[in-house]
């Protein structure tokens, strides 16, 4: 009899509890609404309601203690069940957490990888351009110097032309019949020497 009065009056509370609620606009109390229709009670406990009051205080007492102790096994599995599904839980995130931790080193691992073999790829390309620049410094130089010694060669030769020249019109024999007519003409058109 309890047990079922007990029940009409959740039923009831429930009833008005949501035709107050249906007034309401939010989204997150219709969400919360939906949650309290579709929630599942536990069965109600076989103590409520099972309750005969005896006529020895005596029995009473007794079986008031035996009631008791049964609530307490009960509760006391209940607790152990709670204790172990948060144990459970705990164990399901700690992987997860130790998967996600994995995950991003081997993520860093294979990252810091390919970031080393870029960096030896743009060292290698970086030491075949300085090669390429050193051997095109070497040969410029080496064009420069072989200009330089053509300049000189010809200049040592345009220096030995005109000693030769300046020697051989030194070393001319003038007869002296010929030697007023180069005396007049040297006066007259003067050679730079």
């Amino acid at each position: 009899m309890a047990f079922a009065s007990g029940s009409v009056i959740r039923n009831a509370t429930n009833l008005s509890n949501n035709l107050l609620r249906s007034f309401s606009t939010s989204i997150k109390t219709a969400q919360h609404n939906n949650h309290l229709q579709t929630q599942e009670y536990l069965e109600a406990n076989s103590f409520i309601g099972s309750w005969q009051a005896p006529k020895n205080p005596k029995e009473a007492q007794a079986r008031l203690a035996r009631l008791r102790r049964e609530y307490a096994k009960q509760v006391k599995q209940v607790r152990k069940n709670y204790i172990q599904e948060v144990e459970l839980l705990r164990l399901e995130r700690e992987q997860k957490d130790e998967a996600k931790k994995e995950a991003l080193r081997v993520a860093n691992e294979e990252r810091k990888k390919l970031k080393a073999e870029a960096a030896k790829v743009r060292a290698e390309e970086r030491k075949v351009a300085d090669e390429e620049f050193r051997l095109t410094l070497v040969k410029e130089r080496a064009e420069k110097l072989e200009h330089w010694r053509m300049m000189e060669k010809k200049r040592e030769e345009k220096k030995k032309e005109k000693k030769e020249l300046l020697r051989r019109q030194s070393s001319m024999w003038v007869d002296e019949n010929k030697l007023e007519e180069k005396l007049l003409e040297a006066i007259v058109n003067t050679i730079t020497l």
